[in-house]
């Protein structure tokens, strides 16, 4: 399957591929999708076949407009509505109790369905034209890592899904924050681009973090957004040592970084990250299955600063490496 540029005509092929219970894939600021109709049980689990997903695992449902939350939510909570007025369109993921008539071939067999309006001009073209509701997971095989790029969905999928719509590279490059409002107490189930403080300071309460939560979420598993080669979190400090010890073994190794301490390593298959992390973000996946397609022996990656900006890379590197 190649990718096909955006039209008006296009766009309308896509809607009308979905209504005919079709998958889609599409451009998000945050990744490329594997877009079904959320409305349609049939066509939703053609996702979970396409991708090899467990059919508990949830999906997230992407809206046009925020006022599209009252179809699919019930309640609405305040809290709801101010985060939806702040940050969408955008890179936040609101989980709120479903409306009864919502399938659970969405929501993973659970009580609440998890709304988002993506900051994308593509997707939001597509949404408006389709007039529903768009359930989309990653366009990649489950578990592994996630596409930026059309071309990646290409690669990962190739006739599993109808249409791949070419929207460019995406411009966050991780997916979404996700946060459960359906208690009191509001709960980062995922980091992403939106932290932790901006939802406080919107919200004026605390916003605690997941331990065990009762709650599923997609990219809550320990192993999720893999390269297919092993790769494994470095100090920077134990880097070098480490990338030494695996080239006296005869290994081929590739090396994931973003300091300037480590700009002298000798390394064949070595790419450099921005060091700041908005930056570094849209460019990890891409690096990774750059390197994953070497067929090296072992990845190793710098390991980021623990700081709340760096939160969402290192919750994706914690779970691709191991």
């Amino acid at each position: 399957m190649t990718s096909t540029a955006v039209t008006p005509q296009s766009i309308q092929h896509a809607a009308e591929l979905l209504h005919q219970g079709k998958l889609v894939a599409i451009p998000t600021e945050t990744v490329y999708g594997l877009g079904a109709d959320a409305s349609n049980p049939d066509a939703v689990v053609k996702i979970f076949k396409a991708k090899g997903r467990p059919s508990d695992h949830p999906l997230i449902v992407h809206l046009a407009y925020a006022s599209q939350m009252k179809d699919w939510a019930e309640p609405v909570p305040d809290v709801a509505l101010k985060l939806a007025r702040e940050f969408w369109p955008g890179p936040l993921t609101l989980i709120l109790n479903k409306k009864a008539w919502v399938p659970m071939a969405v929501t993973g067999g659970q009580n609440t369905v998890a709304l988002r309006v993506p900051d994308n001009p593509v997707a939001l073209w597509l949404l408006r034209v389709f007039g529903g509701g768009i359930a989309a997971p990653s366009a990649n095989r489950f578990g592994r890592i996630s596409p930026t790029l059309a071309a990646h969905v290409a690669e990962e999928l190739g006739d599993a899904v109808d249409c791949i719509l070419d929207g460019g590279p995406c411009t966050v490059g991780l997916e979404s924050t996700i946060i459960d409002l359906t208690d009191s107490q509001p709960t980062i189930l995922r980091p992403g681009r939106i932290t932790r403080s901006q939802l406080e300071e919107v919200l004026q309460m605390p916003v605690t973090l997941k331990s065990q939560h009762k709650i599923r979420a997609p990219g809550m598993l320990a192993s999720h957004y893999a390269p297919n080669t092993p790769a494994f979190l470095c100090a920077a400090e134990a880097l070098p040592t480490l990338l030494e010890q695996r080239q006296n073994q005869g290994q081929q190794v590739g090396v994931l970084t973003f300091s300037t301490k480590l700009s002298d390593l000798s390394c064949r298959h070595l790419l450099r990250l921005p060091d700041q992390a908005e930056a570094y973000e849209p460019a990890l996946y891409s690096a990774l299955r750059e390197l994953d397609q070497l067929q090296l022996d072992s990845i190793l990656v710098e390991q980021p600063p623990d700081s709340e900006e760096w939160m969402a890379v290192n919750d994706r590197l914690g779970k691709a490496t191991l």
